[in-house]
């Protein structure tokens, strides 16, 4: 808990389960280093493949931002875990974190972010409603809909003046 009694989210505290989790803070709180981290710890620990994760922002500039962070995260990791009695002792919580395990486990952690890496492209970082527009065209012509319509963020874009 924070001093006004709200709770705040450990990136380091247990990872959540199979459960939605939604960050909402204020600008410049570290929610977009929290959900880059949270993925990395994903990829490391649990040998979650990052395709099979889903990261979904409200703005095409957060999305940037999302994707460089989570991308720039992995690169850090992987680097730190390379030498994990270094990374033990860093300032990178999350790295440090990750690199506190027997030896064996440091070299698959790493193994698993390298590949987190190499697979990046096929991650799913995007805006709510580019989430939406990729469903409705995995659903085909099971989809009831008109498969030219594009979904926006703001009517405004739509409306006369």
């Amino acid at each position: 808990m924070n001093d006004d009694g709200v709770p705040v989210f450990d990136a380091c505290g247990p990872l959540p389960g199979v459960e939605t989790v939604v960050l909402e803070a204020s600008a410049g709180t570290g929610k977009t280093w929290t959900i880059a981290s949270l993925a990395v710890r994903y990829v490391a620990e649990l040998d979650v493949h990052l395709p099979e994760l889903m990261l979904v922002t409200f703005g095409r500039a957060a999305t940037t931002e999302l994707r460089d962070r989570v991308r720039s995260r992995l690169v850090e990791v992987e680097r730190a875990l390379r030498d994990p009695a270094t990374a033990r002792s860093s300032s990178d919580e999350v790295g440090a974190l990750l690199a506190d395990v027997p030896p064996d486990e440091a070299d698959r952690r790493r193994a698993r972010v390298a590949r987190a890496v190499a697979e990046f492209d096929a991650a799913t970082i995007t805006t709510t409603h580019g989430f939406c527009q990729q469903m409705l065209a995995m659903l085909g012509t099971t989809a009831d809909m008109d498969h030219d319509a594009v979904l926006v963020p703001d009517v405004a874009d739509l409306e006369a003046d």
